[in-house]
């Protein structure tokens, strides 16, 4: 009987501290409100953008906001062949590609070392990296252009990807650190133990143990390299080696007021999906990893 009193009691309370408070509903309704704006702020011309990308230029100035009278996909195969984004799109993915695997090997590599061994200057190269974050990357531009003329490497494809690796790597360190040094000491032990060298034990056992981590920062690298527009225009000036950021620039003012908006338009859209795509497949990895990792 005492314990059927006791829950009975209890239950008021339970319910009394559950209920949400005037001010509770206050800060719920204006976030949610302010949320909704901001989606309709980003969501609404990119709808705009992919439907004027199935009109006439003529059709675009005409009815801007009506649905295509003919939907067909001219203007992607114009902007892919004559305007040249689908050479544009290939050499993005190739320097993309190839630098993200570059910094992503060599930003874990950097951040093992520092997060696990002690050695004489460790901290100056850590505060080093984190350093290289808050340097903004305009004023790097000048010594860069000599450094690549210097290496024969200015305007070619090579040099941007050593560029986007050197932007790149202080952010993946950065990110990395956290996550090797949370990582349990028992297993590094068990496995030299065993007999297993430096090398053998960093990438089958705790490059492994840091794959969460390392599948966030592979994907925040991608979204910034992808969308970089500074570094290939000022380092990357011949026409043949553009990236889509240059292509897509080039493109809208190459034609002065005869722009084909339409094919215009199929290029965004062809330069925005990748990049949505990998974000719509891996936000929850994105969330999990920032959560559990750098402020572990």
């Amino acid at each position: 009987m005492s314990a059927v009193t006791l829950d009975k009691q209890a239950a008021p309370a339970r319910s009394d501290s559950g209920r949400r408070t005037p001010g509770d509903a206050l800060v719920a309704g204006t976030s949610h409100t302010l949320l909704i704006l901001w989606s309709a702020i980003v969501i609404l011309p990119f709808c705009w953008v992919v439907l004027s990308s199935f009109k006439s230029s003529k059709e675009i100035f005409s009815s801007p906001f009506s649905l295509p009278s003919q939907w067909s996909f001219d203007n992607y195969v114009s902007a892919w062949t004559k305007a040249g984004i689908g050479t544009y799109f290939f050499n993005t993915v190739i320097v993309v590609g190839v630098a993200l695997v570059l910094v992503m090997l060599l930003g874990a590599m950097c951040a093992y070392v520092l997060a696990r061994f002690e050695f004489f200057g460790r901290k100056v190269i850590y505060y080093s990296m984190l350093a290289g974050l808050t340097f903004p990357i305009f004023l790097v531009i000048v010594p860069l252009f000599f450094v690549l003329q210097g290496f024969g490497l200015l305007n070619t494809l090579p040099g941007l990807i050593l560029t986007y690796v050197a932007y790149a790597l202080p952010f993946t360190v950065f990110f990395l650190y956290a996550f090797f040094k949370t990582l349990p000491d028992d297993v590094y032990e068990a496995a030299m133990m065993d007999g297993a060298g430096e090398w053998r034990t960093f990438f089958q056992i705790m490059l492994p143990m840091a794959a969460p981590g390392m599948a966030g920062v592979a994907i925040f690298n991608f979204l910034g390299l992808w969308n970089q527009f500074l570094l290939p225009v000022a380092l990357n000036t011949d026409r043949d080696n553009y990236v889509l950021t240059q292509g897509m620039a080039s493109f809208a003012s190459s034609a002065g007021y005869n722009v084909d908006f339409g094919a215009l338009f199929a290029g965004v859209v062809m330069t925005v999906l990748p990049v949505l795509l990998v974000y719509l497949i891996f936000q929850r990895r994105i969330a999990g990893t920032v959560s559990t990792g750098t402020f572990r």
